[in-house]
């Protein structure tokens, strides 16, 4: 694990809190932003039992932060702004999601969410800032979207844009 993604994770972990099990939230059962599914699958992984995600330690936090989102985001590749911005929406979105996010802010064909040379190279022409911020802006119209064709989700609408708004002001800092 590097810097880079020791900043990426202390900007998500403001945003992912403790426990929660929302009854509108697809997700279920969450714990520091990893759901129980998530957790159970890892842990199999790793030749272990499920265990309730309340008794996830940070350790695994980190370690499935790591390998579930980081690697396969491929936020190595990115200049810091970009990739907080896209470890950040991997962990909102899945990692197709943060892939296809990325692919239209680059204008990568197909928009599939999965990484192959069109979506490589064009990363490698628009590795930059602007990128992080275009993301940033395709993330809050998708939620307005979203909210519009599942009014259930509208509770969670400003919680939302107050993330993608604290990611905005903290790229600006790098």
């Amino acid at each position: 694990m590097n810097d880079v993604f020791a900043l990426a994770l202390s900007f998500a972990r403001k945003w992912e809190g403790r426990y929660v099990n929302h009854p509108s939230d697809p997700g279920g059962k969450t714990n520091f932003g990893i759901t129980q599914a998530v957790y159970n699958s890892w842990r199999i992984s790793q030749g272990l039992a499920p265990l309730d995600v309340r008794l996830i330690s940070q350790q695994e936090v980190s370690e499935i932060y790591y390998q579930n989102y980081w690697q396969p985001a491929r936020c190595e590749l990115m200049v810091k702004p970009l990739a907080v911005v896209q470890f950040d929406t991997a962990v909102n979105f899945g990692v197709a999601g943060a892939i296809m996010f990325l692919q239209e802010a680059i204008h990568a064909t197909p928009i599939d969410g999965i990484w192959e040379p069109i979506t490589q190279g064009k990363l490698e022409r628009n590795n930059t800032q602007l990128t992080a911020q275009k993301i940033i802006q395709g993330r809050k119209d998708y939620r307005y979207q979203r909210v519009r064709q599942a009014p259930s989700q509208r509770v969670f609408l400003q919680g939302w844009l107050n993330r993608d708004n604290d990611l905005e002001r903290f790229i600006r800092g790098l």
